[in-house]
């Protein structure tokens, strides 16, 4: 355990940010599973409007570094793949 002043005070900060990095991972893989859950069902129109969404949440998490930019681009092709694919 820490005993310096700032060490404590570094220790709540990262435990701050830690949560938020969760939080915003979470967020991006359930809008991910949802949208491919929507693919799975074979319901387009509504697969169209949760790639949108899913687009701005990995867009989200990327620019708060909680992933690569590479990592994003993948995720991003993928999802936008299996959308197009539906028939």
């Amino acid at each position: 355990m820490a005993n310096i002043k700032s060490a404590k005070k570094r220790i709540k900060v990262i435990d701050k940010k830690r949560i938020a990095n969760n939080n915003f991972r979470s967020s991006m893989r359930t809008s991910i599973k949802n949208c491919e859950k929507l693919i799975h069902d074979k319901n387009k129109k509504e697969a169209e409007v949760c790639l949108i969404d899913t687009i701005k949440k990995i867009d989200k998490a990327c620019s708060k570094g909680v992933i690569k930019k590479n990592t994003a681009d993948r995720y991003k092709s993928n999802i936008t793949k299996k959308v197009n694919e539906m028939k």
